[in-house]
């Protein structure tokens, strides 16, 4: 954190970029970080009046239960995130697009996609502290409103598409129960070379 004429902000090592002609930046955050300076909307606000889908707190226990079993072999998604305020942007050593953005820690910092991992990450601090020293990828737009936040969600969202069963199972490597049905299907008769390892059939 430092401090500039207009008070305290955070500071984060960022890469600026261009798309759809609005400036976007990249930046690493600290996870000790992630609960204290990322929002989201109340889940009594009707859906009208807000950028992202209710919290579904069901989906919260498994996400902090895999960040926890596997403290040096997890990977999070980067979050999404919109800010209501100008922000600063420094380049570093006069390289273009490389260097320091600098946003103001009274800022208002929107989730438009990740608000379950924030959830996750902010439960799993608090059994293991010690996640606050890793990094999570964040990617920041400006704030340009409530109809552009709920297009972004909107827009985030529409073409995500679940892999299927059959092909989780083939490449998740911690579930026990994966292992075993690799197994049946790369070394028993009769689900060697018949098994199908990617589509689900109906």
């Amino acid at each position: 954190m430092q401090n500039q004429d207009s008070g305290y902000c955070y500071s984060f090592p960022a890469v600026r970029g261009i798309q759809a002609g609005r400036p976007f930046y990249i930046a690493t955050c600290p996870l000790r970080i992630i609960p204290k300076i990322f929002s989201y909307n109340e889940d009594d606000v009707p859906p009208e009046l807000r950028a992202q889908r209710t919290l579904n707190k069901t989906r919260i226990p498994d996400m902090v239960k895999y960040l926890l079993e596997n403290p040096n072999d997890y990977v999070f998604s980067a979050l999404t995130a919109s800010v209501g305020v100008d922000i600063d942007f420094e380049d570093h050593n006069g390289v273009p697009n490389l260097g320091t953005l600098k946003i103001p820690m009274d800022a208002q910092i929107l989730i438009n996609d990740g608000q379950h991992r924030r959830k996750a990450i902010e439960e799993a601090l608090k059994e293991n502290p010690d996640l606050g020293q890793d990094n999570v990828p964040v990617l920041f737009f400006m704030d340009e409103g409530l109809k552009r936040s709920q297009q972004m969600f909107a827009d985030l969202n529409k073409y995500a598409v679940k892999p299927s069963p059959s092909l989780s199972t083939r490449y998740d490597h911690r579930d026990e129960s994966s292992s075993v049905a690799r197994y049946l299907a790369d070394e028993v008769v009769p689900f060697a070379g018949f098994t199908e390892m990617e589509k689900v059939e109906y």
